[in-house]
């Protein structure tokens, strides 16, 4: 393996130990009502959004794209999703946002059934030689989820030393933004579904031939 391979693909693995760093420290940040735990957490997660804008762009520069490198960055992806957002639905139960909380509730539960089910979909499209890479809906919706959930974890931390006037203009902005990534995510549903949708009816269609 060449060095520069191995500098990409440490760099996609790096997300890894980010992403459960800032798990630990913001929920240790959290319970403490500690702004240095929170500011470490978010450069923690600040670093794993680098690795995942730099990963990519470097193995195509440095003509380093590998099959273990295209199978790895989406895992990092919904390793990510799967840790960074629930514990924001929890900051902000923790904090007595209900309504809050629910918003990224919803946003959470359609994020991961979204990328479940997107993945089944290229399952199935593979059996049939589809071209599965990424649209470029989808790009956009992964490139926007690293400073989204940065930019929550912020308002979550800042808020409470936030006069009222400002803490209430944010609020509005977190719920404005997030609102756009729910839609963001329910328009990915639909393309890929539609893109696949020829495929999945082929294996319907050959599952009643057997």
């Amino acid at each position: 393996m060449s060095r520069r391979r191995i500098v990409v693909t440490a760099l996609t693995f790096s997300r890894l130990p980010l992403i459960f760093a800032w798990f630990a420290l913001a929920i240790a940040g959290e319970l403490r009502e500690s702004i240095v735990l929170g500011v470490l957490a978010a450069l923690s997660m600040f670093f794993a959004g680098v690795s995942d804008a730099f990963d990519g762009l470097l193995a195509r520069r440095w003509n380093e794209v590998s099959a273990l490198g295209k199978m790895a960055d989406p895992l990092m992806d919904k390793v990510f999703y799967v840790v960074a957002f629930p514990t924001l639905v929890w900051m902000a139960m923790h904090q007595g946002d209900c309504c809050h909380s629910l918003v990224l509730l919803v946003f959470a539960v359609l994020c991961i059934l979204r990328d479940l089910w997107v993945t089944f979909m290229r399952s199935v499209g593979s059996l049939y030689g589809a071209d599965c890479a990424a649209m470029w809906l989808g790009k956009v919706r992964t490139a926007l989820s690293f400073p989204f959930a940065g930019l929550v974890y912020i308002y979550l931390i800042a808020n409470a030393f936030l006069p009222p006037a400002a803490s209430s203009a944010a609020r509005m902005a977190c719920f404005a933004m997030e609102a756009a990534m729910i839609a963001l995510n329910a328009v990915s549903f639909v393309s890929y579904t539609r893109a696949y949708a020829p495929y999945l009816k082929l294996a319907l269609d050959r599952g009643r031939e057997i």
